[in-house]
């Protein structure tokens, strides 16, 4: 394996914390023996392209410096290759991380970790969804919180958190049953009415909040938690509930183990990782063990220790 390791960076994620964490991540590396090559994420479809070029000249490790977004990216690159994954992970969400046992909001302690994960072989395989031509780590989303991410990126004012503060309100106000058409590996089709359907691999999105709080990434298959049609009374009480996890025991919501999975609804986005995907109808599979992770030794589940909860129903 070379000893040049490629630092992928998104220098405005955390609100600039990805610029502030190339040097403490960049000082871990060398201290431990590798040259460091940067690539600066100022445009998306450029710096991926840099990335896979990193790549395929056979850098000895891409390491995501930024948020989800970062990493989501970072694996469009890497998935599917012999070249492990890095992540120093100091966005606002951090998801991937997070269940994956990295450092967090800690870019020497990452540094040094993939730094010792080369050293020592410290590699292991996890599961990513796929999802047309894109690749994704944690949950795919669809239904009330997609619409809220869609009027989220619409809105200009208010800024930062609270605009999508603001379009969860708006959310609420027009919230209606959702009509899924859903399949569930070769099972029939099956039609439903839902809030939300996630299609979860890891098992949580927007910052821990534990939408499907029991997925794996290393098992082979997705949790598809899904809301049934709730009220806005009853789903301001159970969204608290998410961050623990505990949602899982609610009448409400029921839960499926599979490999494979297809959603159709009219006028609903799919947002994986946190990025969109397009409408629906969409397709998600699990590629088992589609990404080499640089990974801390005892952490060989890639699951958010429980924090509570009901055990879903087998599909």
């Amino acid at each position: 394996m070379t000893s040049e390791i490629t630092l992928f960076v998104n220098p405005t994620a955390g609100r600039g914390r990805g610029a502030r964490a190339l040097g403490p991540a960049t000082g871990a590396l060398r201290a431990a023996g590798y040259s460091v090559r940067t690539v600066l994420d100022s445009d998306a479809a450029d710096g991926l392209a840099r990335a896979r070029d990193a790549v395929a000249g056979g850098t000895g490790a891409l390491i995501a410096v930024g948020g989800d977004g970062m990493v989501s990216l970072a694996l469009q690159a890497v998935a599917g290759t012999d070249t492990p994954l890095g992540v120093v992970a100091v966005g606002t969400g951090n998801d991937f991380a997070r269940a994956a046992g990295l450092p967090l909001r800690d870019p020497a302690a990452a540094g040094a970790l993939a730094a010792r994960a080369l050293r020592e072989d410290g590699i292991r395989s996890l599961d990513l969804g796929r999802a047309g031509d894109r690749w994704f780590g944690t949950v795919l989303a669809s239904g009330f919180d997609s619409r809220v991410n869609d009027r989220g990126n619409r809105m200009r004012w208010p800024r930062g958190r609270f605009r999508y503060d603001a379009a969860m309100l708006a959310e609420l106000a027009a919230l209606r049953p959702i009509p899924y058409r859903i399949r569930l590996d070769d099972g029939p089709e099956q039609r439903i009415e839902a809030t939300l359907v996630a299609v979860g691999n890891g098992p949580s999105y927007g910052g821990g909040m534990r939408i499907c709080a029991d997925a794996r990434l290393d098992d082979g298959l997705f949790d598809i938690t899904v809301v049934g049609g709730c009220s806005r009374t009853e789903l301001l009480k159970v969204f608290p509930r998410v961050y623990r996890g505990t949602h899982l025991t609610h009448p409400a919501v029921t839960v499926h183990r599979v490999a494979r999975v297809t959603l159709e609804a009219d006028g609903v986005t799919g947002y994986a990782d946190g990025e969109p995907l397009g409408p629906l109808p969409l397709t998600a599979r699990v590629v088992p063990g589609a990404v080499r992770l640089l990974s801390p030794p005892g952490h060989p589940s890639g699951r958010i220790p429980a924090q509570g909860g009901g055990r879903p129903s087998a599909h």
